[in-house]
């Protein structure tokens, strides 16, 4: 009996929902008779069911708004953005954190007019010479290598506002063979951190840009926040100081205008290829270009910045950073025999930047950098700045260093000339200095010596111009933009051999299309 009651409960609420005129008194009272003669529903239960058909029906709840808890969970403490203001439609939420992916799909093409034997990515330091092979020939690169690929997480623990950041791209060591067919690009991490703030203090760990590399607000860890130039060129532009490199960093935010850091950071001790070290000297004991994790380091990078940021009126917005670097740097040299010697050296490495970002109106921002010191090479990036050279061994056999000086200057300018439209233009020079010991009539160790390669660099410029076009975009499919940057590279040696060109030059264009995820 009871599995006929819900059969003929089921019959009578689908004849309802079936029937065009459900609502009409005549064909639901017709349907509740039949149901009744045939027993299967007794005539107190039609009764009810009559009612039951008769009341309005209940109101559905409204459609939460994205990112709102459904109606009886509580309210989530983080929303669902990709970063402060700006939804993302990719973002998704469990519990109270956040998820937002990010990214961009990228092609690349790029032509010189010398074969400077790289990427996409320019090594300024090797601009080949007209007198070489290299100098006589141009290349032609296209590449999908510089698309992203990341995550953003958000969330509250307690008083805790915590950050996770994750961004890859496709730039890894490649294979002698990629190019002969498959192009498989190899996936690397660029940044990985957790970063946390409670009230003023703010915590991060993990691999970021390093806190030399100059911000565009405040000390932020967030990549869109720190500058590197819009250069398509992803070793950006010749002279800029940076890094991406494991790091702790601990920031206080005594106002919303100042934040004043200290970060230690994965040590690297560089001379590089171009350095001659003395021939008793264990080359292991320094990066040379090839050494990479072997390369034995004292003690981390240490590096205190502190961070000013308002406007001043009319629109005008101010930042200016100022960054402090110190090194340490130990060699050891060990002999055996009738004149054993077991001797360390040290030497401290220093240096500092100054660096300005002013807003002269909403859609134009003028730039500059300025980096200078002794034992800090390395952060030049990709200009192969050596930090020291290694003296032969002196009186009581022990080899010595001698740190190298080196200094960098970045300006420019980027306007958006209408929403769309951005036009940008830089200029820069890194400059090393030399240090050297000669220890014969016609042998030197050090760097910039007479009669040294030319691979020993006194100079590099660059001068870069570039547009970046958004050709299409809408809030919830993201973005397509065109993007272009002409450059011409410049690089001086110490020494120049007789009838030999005075410098190595390179003109470059990099045409890139971009679709951005929303």
């Amino acid at each position: 009996m009871l599995h006929q009651k819900i059969l003929g409960a089921a019959l009578f609420c689908g004849a309802l929902l079936a029937s065009p005129a459900f609502a009409q008194q005549s064909s639901t009272q017709s349907l509740l008779d039949l149901l009744i003669k045939k027993g299967i529903i007794t005539p107190q239960e039609a009764a009810s069911l009559q009612q039951e058909a008769s009341a309005p029906p209940a109101p559905m709840p409204a459609a939460p708004m994205s990112g709102a808890p459904m109606a009886g969970t509580p309210a989530p403490a983080v929303p669902i953005v990709a970063g402060p203001g700006s939804a993302s439609p990719l973002a998704f939420q469990i519990g109270s954190t956040a998820f937002t992916p990010l990214g961009f799909m990228d092609f690349t093409s790029v032509y010189r007019n010398t074969n400077t034997g790289g990427s996409i990515g320019t090594g300024f330091s090797g601009i080949p010479f007209n007198n070489t092979a290299a100098g006589q020939l141009s290349e032609t690169r296209f590449s999908a290598q510089n698309s992203r690929l990341g995550l953003r997480v958000d969330s509250n623990v307690g008083d805790n506002k915590v950050l996770g950041y994750v961004e890859t791209d496709f730039l890894g060591t490649a294979s002698t063979s990629e190019n002969v067919t498959s192009n498989s690009a190899s996936l690397r991490m660029r940044v990985f951190f957790v970063d946390v703030r409670n009230g003023d203090w703010e915590f991060l760990a993990g691999q970021d840009w390093s806190m030399m590399t100059p911000n565009r607000k405040g000390i932020s860890p967030v990549p869109s926040d720190i500058f590197f130039s819009q250069n398509v060129d992803t070793n950006y532009q010749n002279g800029l100081i940076w890094a991406r490199q494991p790091q702790v960093r601990l920031l206080y935010h005594p106002t919303s205008e100042w934040t004043a850091g200290v970060s230690l950071e994965s040590p690297d001790q560089y001379v590089g290829s171009a350095v001659v070290l003395p021939a008793n000297f264990n080359a292991a004991s320094v990066d040379n270009g090839s050494n990479g994790t072997a390369t034995p380091n004292v003690f981390p990078d240490a590096i205190g910045k502190i961070a000013y940021d308002t406007k001043l009126g009319d629109g005008m917005t101010f930042h200016a950073d100022a960054a402090g670097l110190l090194r340490e740097f130990k060699i050891n040299t060990l002999a055996t025999g009738a004149n054993p010697v077991n001797s360390n050296s040290s030497a401290t490495g220093t240096a500092g930047s100054i660096n300005v970002n002013l807003g002269l109106m909403p859609n134009l921002q003028l730039i500059g950098n300025a980096f200078a010191g002794k034992g800090g090479g390395r952060y030049i990036a990709n200009g192969g700045a050596p930090d020291f050279i290694v003296n032969p061994a002196n009186a009581s056999g022990a080899d010595t260093i001698t740190t190298l000086s080196s200094t960098s200057l970045l300006g420019g300018a980027e306007w958006d000339v209408v929403p769309a439209t951005k036009l940008y233009g830089y200029y820069s020079i890194a400059t090393i200095g030399r240090a050297f010991d000669q220890i014969s009539p016609t042998a030197y160790v050090g760097y910039g010596y007479p009669g040294s390669a030319n691979s020993n660099n006194k100079s590099v410029e660059e001068y870069t111009i570039g547009a970046a076009q958004t050709l299409w975009k809408a809030p919830g499919y993201g973005d397509l933009k065109f993007l272009i940057q002409g450059s011409y590279v410049d690089r001086k040696p110490w020494y120049i051999a007789p009838n030999a060109p005075s410098n190595a030059h390179v003109g470059m264009l990099f045409l890139d299309v971009r679709y951005d995820l929303p």
